[in-house]
Parts: structure tokens; C-alpha cells; sequence
């Protein structure tokens, strides 16, 4: 017969070597191995609850801090620097945007001003036991440093300051890789730094806490936007309305509280310097017109006085003006004229200035032409779009690229305006001044000092006018400046919400959860990765040959098995002789014990077996017929002497010749294997092996036979041909599980007579035998039917 080596089997042919044979387990067999280790998943659990507690206990909570506002709509109607002059056309309507203004509440600018503000770029921690803490607002020193140098910060400046019972304070630093160490004996001081110069002060109203260190970190403020920006969350309450809800989460809650405050405010600035962009803009224009009106209409008020002077003129005769009356009509047409025609000239020379390019336009200075003003408004409120989208974007911005087209656009417009407006009062002063002509001729007899005293006064009354009517705009601009209210009304101040995290709740279940997840992730992973024999359990799963026993670990040596003994080795092997006796049946003697592989514990398993039945007052033989690697004269330490090696070979002819007693029980006797011949398996296939049993069998009551490992030779098939049963021994954490589908080869085979198995070594005896029922639960565990007393009392097994 060919040998067969287990050790070629690898492990991913296991599912496939036990298909024929895995039984499908049971629930009960399913959870048995977890209710085994009830224990491991009690102490997991508790420690599992106690960690979620101390995390509980010592970690940061975060808090959500809500605030809501709402956006005022913007319309034509209010002062708002030029806008005014159409305040009844409302051609812009509602200006704010929500989307846009929630992009401005998260801008990086707004967010660093907050920063600024509040000072929040500098940090005050004070290490505990457990963990540190963050002294906001309660510090009791102050450290600032000019704002110049914290935007121009490469690195954090960090201290360790100290404060002394003689109010002086030790600052420790490190800069450049040296260590510095200061004493600041008063206060407030300068303390000066590669960074900068650094103002140490006291805080008001805060009591030292002497010998305590604190830690001051300094960062620059754009760097710490990132961390304020990615808590802060801006939402509009419907997309019907222009309300919304500000939210903040933090570790800090009045930090959280003064943040949101504080954004609203910085926002409200920033809108509002928006807003007077425009009127500072037209306020400068308007005060270099009034200058230069202001120089014009002395010189024009001169020329007035010169010619009464000149001429002996005090006033006008009420016939001049009889005849005058009609004309003066016209005069005034044209002097409206002129003023209109002077102030487009004005704005038309300030539009093609080149430093006043992307520029808001003045529109408040009395130009009556209402396409022009109108055109002026949607090219400044262009402009402003353009300047607000550039604190967050570059002019290679696609939108700011489309504006740009669009403000050109504008811009050409206005200049074709202007120069379409300026034709018109061209046109209409020259007729207002053909009409003047006309009744100037009207008035030929009048005197010649009349008439060119009015051409002077004439021009002295336009300037005048101009000057009258810029002053009047210079005052509304002043106004509407003056007039600026909030964009961000606060309906509902900065509050502290709810806890978000950690969850009380959620992190004690998910602890739970883990301390029964774990060990029951362990006993799964280690019955996965096991590919080896545990339990009688694996027996009764893998194979279906009869299981007889499981043997636990012997702490007493090569034998386990003591007359008037209940330890628990004794009582397994108890209930292993009555599955063997019962599987034999009425006269059936011989018992051939084997294994797949060496060190599987067939020879102890032998020898605990024969010293069982003995205590039976049987007559028993221990046969050893492992002739290749003997081990039975050693583990019962007897002479190897004259065994079965020398019978087959012819010898020794009389097989009783070579029995020796055990030395253990007078009912045990044994022969050993002898010499290691040359041909094991051509002498146990002798003929004189069946003569010799057949005396054996007639001399003793059971025959135990010690034979080789079955899958690496054939002694022990060769020699089962004169045994009535067959006990094939596995090693519980050695034996591999895919031994057994050699066995139920053999046993499907009928290779192996009557077989049963055998699992040895087992070091979970008592809980190892899972949902088939525990020897415990049966009474067969340490101490079965014993108490204390009797403990002592000789029995017979």
C-alpha cells in the first residue's frame, strides 16, 4: 500500500478535505464556545465601560453656540451717496444677496478681523494631570504684539511664563534653538523677541495663580482663520427670507459666544465702509468742484465791482429792466443751460482721468439727465460688486472678468451719454442765446454800460448758482454718511446650545458594544486561524467516526491512571474504557491503538488504556507492535529484553516466552517490541503474528496494541487483521484537523477494523467539550460522586 504523508495536505484544501464529513453545526454548537468564555466577555465589557467613563470624564466637551440675524434690504430710496437724486425711480431695488452675503460672513477677512478683535491668535494653556486647559479671558497675564508684526509671523512665538509671589514673572522661550530665560520684576513691560516686541501686562481683575506655568502661544492670525472658519456654519432659514442662522461649535463656550458677537459686528463694519465708498468718493469730487467754482465766482464778482466802479454805475433803472423783462427770460434758460452743459463738462474731464479708472463715478452733483444718472448708479454699484469680489479673488477670476466687461461696457455708455447730453445743451444754448440776441436788439437804446454790466453779472450768476447748488450736494452727501445703518440686524444674541459631543449614551453603547465585540472577534479569529484538533467537539464535527473519549493534560507523567483515584485523568479514562468495552462488544479482546502522525500520545494512550481495564481484575496484555520507533519499554521503564520482533523472526517459539509482568497491576502484563529489525512490515504479515495472538487471545482477557502511526507506514493496517477495534488517537491543539479526513478514509475503507477516536491532551477539560455537554455538567469532572470524606476510600474501578 502507498504511504500517505498528512503533512502534504495544505491549508487551502482544508474546506475541500472535509467537505465529504463537516456536519452543519447547531445554534448551540455555534454559541457554545462564546457562553464557554462568559468571563472574558464580563471583564471585557467592564473595562470596556470603565475606559468610555474615563474618556467621558477627561475629554473636551463641544458645544454648539447659535446666534440669528437678519439682512436689511437695500433700496434706492435712502441716502446712499449719489443714489439719491432718482430716489423715486428705485431702479435698483434690492441689492442683497444671501448666497453671496454667507460667502462674506465666512470670508477670510471678516473671519481675521474677528480674529483680530478678539485677540484670538493668542493662546493661554495650563497643563493638568489629565489634560490641559485653556485660560480664555481668564489668564491673569495679557501678552500682545503690534499688529504689523503678527501678520508678518513665520513661525509661532511660544512661552512658559511664571508668576511670582513678588509679582515679578520668569518667561522662558526658545528661539533659533536657544533657550532664553527673562525676569520681568514690574509691570506691564516690553519684552523683546526675534518676532517683535512683545507688552507683557497683568489682567485686570484676575487673581495669579503664583507658581503655576502658563503657556502663551502666539500665531499669525491668517493661520488660525482655517480652524475658527471650519466651526463656524452660516445657513438661511428658507429660501424665502433673508434670515440666518449662525453656528458655532467649540470647546469653549463663551469664546464661541464672543466669536459669533463679534463676527456680526466686524461684518456690519465692513458693509458699512462699503456703503461709504461711494460718499466719500462724491464728497471728494464735490470738494475740488467748489474749490475751483469758489476761485471762478470771486473773479467774476471782481469784474462786477471793477465795472461799477469804472463806469460810475451804483444800480439798474426799472425802464432797463421793463425793457429787459422779456429778455431775461431766455438769460435765465441759458444760465440753467450753461450749469448743466459746465457740469457734464466737469464729469466728463473726471471720466477721462486716467487715475480715476475703476473708480466710482460722482452722481450726486445735480446732472438733471436721467438716463445719464441712471447709467452712472448701475456702473458705481458694478464697481463696488467688483471691489468686494476681490478680497477673496484675483482679477483672473472668471466673474470678475465678466464684470470687468461689463463695467467697460457701462463706461462706454455713460461716455456716449455725456456726449450725447453735452450735444443737447449745445444745441439748446445756442438757441437760448440766439433768443437773448433778439431782445437784446430790442433793447438797442439802452445804454451801453447797461448792457455790458449784465453780460458781467450774467456770468457772475452762473458761477454763483454752481457754487450754491454743489454746496447743497456737499450737505446731503454729508447726510446720507451721517445716515449709514447696520446691513446685519441681531434677532437672537450668541447663545450656548446643546452638547454635540462626545454623547453619553452613544459612547457607552459603542463601549459596550466593543467589550463584547472583541472577545467574541477573538474566539472567532482564533477558531478560524485554528487548524488544528481542540476538543472532542471537532471530532463530532469533522468526522463521522464514534468519538470515545477525550483525555485532559496529565500533570503525573507517562501514567495517569492510579488504582483508587478519582482525579479527573482517572475519570476520563473511566469513561474511555466503558466507550471501548461497549464498542467491543461480547468476546472481542483486541484493541489496536494507532494515530496519523508521531507524537499524537497513542503510546500513553495505550498503556493509561491496558492500566484501566487491569484495575477491572481483567487479564490484560500491552502488546508493543511499534517495531520501528519503540517507546513502551521506556515509558514503563522495563527491560526491552527479548519482544515481538524476535517472535516473528522465528526467534523465540513459544510467544508467552517473551510476556513480562508491568510492574504496575498484577492483571497487566506486557510485551514489547524488542529489536528494531530491518523489515518491520514484512514480519508483522507473517503467519506466526495470527499464531501467536490466537494463544494470546486465549490467555488474556483484552489485548491493547501499541501499533505505528498509520499514515507513514502500513505496519498498522498490516497488523489490524487480527483486531476487533480500533482506537485512532489525536492530539488536541497538534493534530491537525485535516488528519481526520485520513481517518475517514481509512474508516469508509474498512481499512482500520471498528474504529473509534481518541482526543488527548486536551487542556480545557472541562469547558472544552462545549454544546455536547461538559464532563462537569454529567458528573464526570474532579470529584464526581465524592465528597470530602469519602474522598479518601479505596475503590475498585
Amino acid at each position: 500500500m502507498k504511504d500517505f504523508d498528512v503533512s502534504d495536505l495544505d491549508l487551502e484544501t482544508l474546506d475541500s478535505l472535509l467537505g465529504k464529513t463537516e456536519k452543519k453545526q447547531t445554534i448551540e454548537e455555534i454559541i457554545a464556545p462564546y457562553l464557554v468564555k462568559w468571563k472574558w466577555f464580563l471583564l471585557s465589557a467592564l473595562i470596556a465601560i470603565i475606559l468610555a467613563l474615563v474618556y467621558l470624564r477627561y475629554t473636551s466637551k463641544v458645544y454648539q453656540v447659535n446666534s440669528s440675524i437678519i439682512l436689511k434690504e437695500e433700496k434706492d430710496s435712502r441716502y446712499r451717496g449719489g443714489a439719491n437724486v432718482f430716489s423715486g425711480l428705485d431702479l435698483m431695488g434690492t441689492v442683497n444677496n444671501v448666497d453671496n452675503e454667507i460667502e462674506v460672513l465666512r470670508s477670510k477677512t471678516i473671519i481675521k478681523g474677528t480674529v483680530d478683535q478678539l485677540d484670538l491668535h493668542t493662546s493661554y494653556i495650563v497643563e493638568g494631570r489629565v489634560k490641559s486647559s485653556d485660560l480664555y479671558r481668564e489668564s491673569p497675564l495679557i501678552v500682545k504684539m503690534e499688529q504689523v508684526d503678527l501678520d508678518n509671523l513665520k513661525s509661532p512665538v511660544m512661552l512658559t511664563a511664571v508668576i511670582n509671589k513678588d509679582q515679578s514673572v520668569d518667561i522662558a522661550a526658545t528661539f533659533n534653538g536657544k533657550k532664553t530665560n527673562t525676569k520681568i520684576k514690574q509691570m506691564p513691560a516690553l519684552y523683546k523677541t526675534p518676532a517683535g516686541i512683545l507688552t507683557v501686562s497683568f489682567r485686570a481683575g484676575k487673581a495669579p495663580n503664583y507658581g503655576v506655568p502658563i503657556q502663551v502661544i502666539i500665531r499669525k492670525p491668517m493661520s488660525v482663520v482655517p480652524y475658527f472658519r471650519s466651526g463656524l456654519a452660516v445657513a438661511p432659514t428658507s429660501k424665502t427670507t433673508s434670515v440666518l442662522n449662525l453656528a458655532y461649535t467649540t470647546t469653549e463656550t463663551q469664546k464661541g459666544i464672543d466669536f459669533l458677537n463679534s463676527l456680526v459686528a466686524v461684518y456690519n463694519l465692513d458693509a458699512t465702509a462699503d456703503k461709504n465708498k461711494e460718499a466719500l468718493n462724491t464728497q471728494e469730487f464735490i470738494d475740488g468742484r467748489l474749490a475751483i467754482i469758489n476761485s471762478e465766482l470771486g473773479s467774476a464778482e471782481r469784474q462786477v465791482e471793477d465795472y461799477k466802479r469804472s463806469q460810475g454805475l451804483t444800480d439798474i433803472t426799472s425802464d432797463v429792466q421793463m425793457s429787459l423783462q422779456k429778455g431775461s427770460q431766455y438769460e435765465q434758460k441759458l444760465v440753467e443751460v450753461s450749469t448743466q452743459l459746465n457740469l457734464v463738462d466737469y464729469l466728463d474731464t473726471y471720466i477721462n482721468e486716467q487715475r480715476n479708472r475703476n473708480k466710482l463715478i460722482p452722481s450726486n452733483v445735480g446732472i438733471e439727465d436721467p438716463t445719464l444718472a441712471a447709467t452712472i448708479n448701475e456702473y458705481n454699484r458694478q464697481i463696488l460688486e467688483r471691489d468686494r469680489l476681490l478680497r477673496t479673488n484675483t482679477e483672473s477670476n472668471p466673474v470678475i472678468q465678466k464684470l470687468d466687461g461689463q463695467i467697460e461696457g457701462l463706461r462706454a455708455g455713460i461716455e456716449s451719454s455725456i456726449a450725447s447730453v453735452k450735444q443737447g445743451l449745445s444745441i439748446a444754448r445756442r438757441d437760448a442765446q440766439s433768443q437773448v440776441n433778439y431782445y437784446k436788439s430790442q433793447t438797442g437804446a439802452a445804454p451801453t454800460q447797461e448792457r455790458q454790466f449784465t453780460e458781467i453779472a450774467r456770468e457772475q450768476q452762473i458761477k454763483s448758482s454752481l457754487f450754491l447748488m454743489l454746496l447743497q450736494k456737499r450737505e446731503e452727501n454729508a447726510l446720507s454718511l451721517a445716515a449709514t445703518a447696520p446691513k446685519a440686524k441681531v434677532l437672537d444674541e450668541a447663545t450656548v446650545g446643546r452638547m454635540i459631543k462626545p454623547k453619553r449614551m452613544m459612547v457607552l453603547m459603542i463601549a459596550l458594544f466593543l467589550g463584547l465585540l472583541i472577545p467574541a472577534l477573538i474566539i472567532f479569529l482564533k477558531d478560524l486561524l485554528h487548524f488544528r484538533i481542540e476538543s472532542r467537539a471537532d471530532i463530532d464535527r469533522y468526522s463521522n467516526i464514534p468519538s470515545l473519549g477525550e483525555i485532559p493534560v496529565s500533570a503525573s507523567g507517562n501514567i495517569a491512571v492510579v488504582a483508587n483515584e478519582n482525579r479527573e485523568t482517572e475519570e476520563a479514562f473511566r469513561m474511555l474504557r466503558t466507550n471501548l468495552l461497549f464498542t467491543l462488544g461480547k468476546d472481542k479482546k483486541v484493541v489496536v491503538v494507532t494515530s496519523t502522525e508521531p507524537k499524537e500520545g497513542k503510546t500513553f494512550i495505550a498503556i493509561n488504556t491496558a492500566i484501566s481495564l487491569s484495575l477491572l481484575d481483567k487479564k490484560v496484555l500491552l502488546m508493543g507492535m511499534d517495531l520501528r520507533l519503540p517507546r513502551l519499554s521506556e515509558y514503563l521503564n522495563i527491560e526491552t529484553g527479548h519482544g515481538m520482533s524476535q517472535f516473528l523472526s522465528g526467534n523465540e517459539n513459544n510467544i508467552l516466552d517473551i510476556v513480562q509482568p508491568s510492574g504496575i497491576n498484577p492483571n497487566l502484563s506486557v510485551i514489547s517490541a524488542g529489536a528494531i529489525p530491518p523489515n518491520p512490515a514484512e514480519l508483522i504479515a507473517r503467519t506466526e503474528f495470527e499464531k501467536g495472538m490466537e494463544v494470546l487471545r486465549q490467555k488474556f482477557d483484552y489485548i491493547i496494541i501499541d501499533s505505528a502511526p498509520v499514515s507513514l507506514v502500513t505496519d498498522t493496517i498490516v497488523a489490524s487483521r487480527v483486531a476487533d477495534a480500533t482506537m485512532y488517537v489525536c492530539r488536541a491543539n497538534y493534530s491537525r484537523k485535516n488528519n481526520l479526513r485520513f481517518a475517514n478514509d481509512l474508516s469508509e475503507k474498512k481499512m482500520l477494523p471498528n474504529m473509534g477516536l481518541v482526543v488527548n491532551d486536551v487542556s480545557n477539560f472541562h469547558s472544552g467539550y462545549g454544546s455536547y455537554g461538559s464532563y462537569s455538567s454529567y458528573g464526570y469532572g474532579y470529584g464526581y460522586g465524592y465528597n470530602k470524606d469519602n474522598k479518601k476510600k479505596k475503590r475498585i474501578l
